[in-house]
């Protein structure tokens, strides 16, 4: 695959998986604690599509590092917040799952990106 389609591909992985969090953000309780963790959730789960897209038009390589590395950052800190929604029980594993696996697939790309950068 091409440099250019792979982008294009992970571009679109991305958005899908922002809109798998705010779908998931959308559901969870309504309460202030609830509203912290969707609103951490959501700002980490969407940012990690966001600065990818930025860092595909990157000034400098140097720019294009270092949106790789908030890439990095945010996938990480998605992957912490699905695990305080389990440990809350506010929504099974079973649920969660699926988007924590993407989450660490994101971040494996976004890392092994980073070290060829």
């Amino acid at each position: 695959m091409d440099r250019k389609k792979f982008a294009k591909d992970l571009e679109k992985r991305t958005r899908r998986f922002a809109v798998s969090i705010i779908r998931l953000s959308m559901n969870l309780p309504d309460t202030p604690e609830g509203r912290i963790v969707r609103n951490q959730l959501t700002k980490a789960g969407t940012s990690i599509g966001a600065n990818y897209r930025e860092a595909n038009r990157a000034r400098s390589k140097a720019d294009f590092r270092n949106k790789i590395k908030i890439c990095e950052g945010e996938s990480s800190e998605t992957q912490y917040w699905l695990e305080i929604i389990a440990d809350l029980n506010w929504k099974s594993w079973d649920e969660l799952k699926p988007g924590y696996d993407e989450c660490s697939e994101l971040l494996a790309i976004f890392t092994s990106i980073g070290s060829k950068s």
